[in-house]
C-alpha cells in the first residue's frame, strides 16, 4: 500500500470528489483508508445520561470518518501539490516513495 498515517490525499472517486484530507488511520488487510472530513458517515444511538422527560433518554446521533476503499484516493505530492501516482526507489538500504510527477522524494 502507498499511503501512510499523516499523509494528504485527494479523493477521486465517490460523493467527495476532489476534496483533500489527512489520512487517520490505515487498514492494509482490508485496503482501506480513514481520511478526516472525507466519507462521513451518521450512527444513531441511545443517549445513556441525559434525561428528558418522563425518564425517556433522548437520541444521539454521532458523526464519524468511515473507512473507504484505498484505491479511491491518491497521494498529494508535498512539492508540487498534485495528486500523483507513487513510484519507489532505493535509497541505501531502504524504499522511499517518490512522486511520478516531480520525480521529488516523498519520505524524508
Amino acid at each position: 500500500m502507498n499511503i501512510k498515517k499523516g499523509d494528504t490525499v485527494q479523493l477521486i472517486a465517490g460523493k467527495d470528489r476532489g476534496k483533500r484530507g489527512e489520512v487517520l488511520k490505515v487498514l492494509p488487510k482490508e485496503n482501506r483508508v480513514v481520511v478526516q472530513g472525507l466519507n462521513l458517515r451518521k450512527k444513531h444511538q441511545r443517549a445513556r445520561q441525559a434525561q428528558v422527560r418522563g425518564g425517556q433518554t433522548a437520541p444521539e446521533i454521532l458523526v464519524f470518518d468511515g473507512p473507504m476503499d484505498a484505491a479511491s484516493v491518491m497521494l498529494v505530492c508535498p512539492k508540487c501539490g498534485e495528486a500523483v501516482r507513487v513510484g519507489h526507489q532505493r535509497d541505501g538500504d531502504k524504499a522511499v516513495r517518490v512522486c511520478r510527477n516531480c520525480k521529488s522524494v516523498i519520505d524524508a
